[in-house]
């Protein structure tokens, strides 16, 4: 099989003519061409007047050989994949393996760890997706917050409440078998190959579900309502964890797969002596636009076309001060959804379902933070440092987890809200209109205008006086690292870091994959014994 780069498809031609433009570019007959896939697929609108879809394809041809001899160096390669495989394992010595957290890092880890022949048992201190999903609508529609079944607790972790965004800065080679995971317990094919794939929150609801019943299977178990409560340590080694104050598991490996959230569980460990460090994170609001405005901005007089569907976008810059500002977590046709897991605290997030079809865009905006901005040596001072903002949040809300909101013109312009123009706010349980330079630090807010005066000369209409921003988002990623050798291993033998909440990824993909890593490399181990 080969594969060839740059195939282009305007947005009126249909992927049946790929085999043609495949003979075109190879000057050979369509009939020459046996069969093909699509590896990777993008949109190139740089020319708004003729926005492309660009292909590499993979396929079998008649003389491949002579293919590649002819066009090596025109775009023509062998076609490679990975094929990455996991042996089960017999006589395994020890314990059966802890992971503590079902989002991506811990699910990914059970899932080798289960095909491994591990049986590893997964903690999950909040509830089942089906249960879950119920909590959290609660918390949106009446303001009521269950403090271990929200959008940062419960199964499949703070992204299953988000875009399902699968995009990644990192080029591991497990990447792909993550999307290979995921497609196989339902998600959309497509998100093999396209350049932003995302799954949406509503399918990936359901492609968690069949996570978690591959790993049971394959003799995992996963025990929701369990809360790990303390560690119980001897020579440096760890030998079980206690569960709900009550249960006792005794176990050689733990997995640490927390979320960025589990604050209690930071302080846990940092009790217990493991060595935890500072780090930086980034805080400030959620912005909204109308979707119309980004679609019509990226994609000109094309907008609205069926097979482009809405339009994202991804915004840095670096200003005085030494401060940095971007966009993250880029929300097409979503909403900004309430993700606090703390009485008396306020955060949002962003969200969008498979479709992208609501009528607001929203991204968080936010600003980098770091321990120069703690105030406090201590390992968990980051922390300290969401809370102060997060409870400013909450009490400039008015209570009841309204969230804090302003009109982007009356933020420039330094003067407080009193209501919204034509960009209706999405968050629910609502919005109180007023001044966010109230809950957040004056560093950020001064960024923060920077910023939106120089985006919108990127993205036209970012700076739109009625855009809206509701404040505050200040978990980013996580403000700790716990630190881990060579092995993965931390300064407490047999426990294992990984994931975002640990300080090792950020975002659903980078999470996967080192909860991957973590696994094979506990294999890996085995063999050593």
């Amino acid at each position: 099989m080969l594969r060839i780069a740059g195939i282009r498809l305007s947005l009126d031609q249909d992927e049946s003519e790929i085999t043609s433009e495949i003979a075109k570019k190879l000057k050979i007959k369509e009939t020459d061409i046996v069969s093909w896939k699509i590896w990777k697929k993008s949109v190139d609108a740089r020319r708004k007047n003729n926005i492309t879809f660009v292909y590499s394809i993979d396929f079998d041809a008649i003389n491949e050989k002579g293919i590649l001899k002819r066009h090596g160096k025109k775009g023509v390669s062998e076609a490679t994949v990975e094929d990455r495989q996991y042996t089960r394992k017999e006589n395994i010595q020890g314990t059966r393996p802890v992971i503590v957290g079902t989002g991506p890092s811990g699910l990914f880890a059970g899932i080798v760890l289960a095909e491994m022949g591990y049986n590893p048992i997964l903690l999950e201190r909040g509830k089942k997706i089906e249960e879950r999903v119920k909590d959290v609508r609660e918390f949106w529609n009446t303001g009521i917050l269950d403090t271990e079944s929200n959008v940062q607790f419960g199964e499949g972790g703070a992204g299953t409440f988000s875009d399902g965004k699968l995009t990644t800065m990192t080029n591991d080679p497990r990447s792909r078998k993550v999307l290979e995971y995921f497609v196989e317990a339902g998600a959309p094919e497509d998100i093999l190959y396209v350049n932003r794939p995302h799954i949406g929150t509503d399918i990936l609801r359901r492609v968690v579900i069949n996570l978690r019943k591959k790993i049971i299977s394959l003799g995992g178990e996963v025990r929701f309502n369990s809360k790990m409560t303390g560690l119980e340590i001897k020579d440096e080694k760890i030998v079980a964890v206690i569960v709900n104050n009550q249960d006792r598991i005794e176990t050689d490996r733990v997995v640490l797969a927390l979320g960025h959230s589990a604050r209690d569980t930071f302080e846990l460990l940092n009790d217990n002596g493991l060595n935890i460090q500072q780090k930086s994170f980034s805080i400030g609001v959620r912005i909204e636009h109308p979707q119309e405005l980004v679609d019509m901005t990226q994609y000109g007089q094309s907008h609205g076309h069926p097979r482009l569907g809405a339009a994202d976008y991804k915004l840095a810059g670096h200003f005085d001060g030494g401060r940095s500002a971007y966009t993250f977590c880029m929300c097409p046709g979503g909403t900004v959804v309430a993700a606090a897991s703390e009485e008396g605290m306020l955060v949002t997030n962003g969200m969008s379902e498979h479709a992208r079809n609501r009528a607001n865009a929203n991204a968080a905006l936010l600003v980098n933070v770091g321990p120069e901005d703690f105030n406090g040596e201590h390992p968990l001072a980051g922390v300290y440092f969401q809370r102060e903002w997060e409870k400013k949040a909450y009490q400039e809300g008015g209570g009841g987890y309204l969230a804090p909101a302003q009109r982007v013109g009356d933020f420039l312009e330094g003067r407080s809200s009193s209501d919204f123009g034509s960009v209706s706010p999405s968050y629910r349980p609502g919005v109180k209109m007023t001044d966010l330079r109230r809950c957040l630090p004056e560093y950020v807010t001064t960024t923060l205008r920077k910023a939106i005066l120089e985006f919108d000369k990127k993205l036209k209409g970012f700076a739109d006086p009625d855009a809206l921003m509701t404040g505050v988002e200040t978990r980013s990623s996580s403000p700790i690292r716990i630190v881990r050798g060579d092995e993965y291993q931390s300064n407490i033998g047999g426990i294992y870091p990984t994931g975002e909440g640990a300080g090792y990824a950020g975002g659903i993909i980078s999470a996967a994959v080192d909860g991957i890593r973590i696994a094979e490399s506990i294999g890996e181990e085995e063999e050593n014994r």
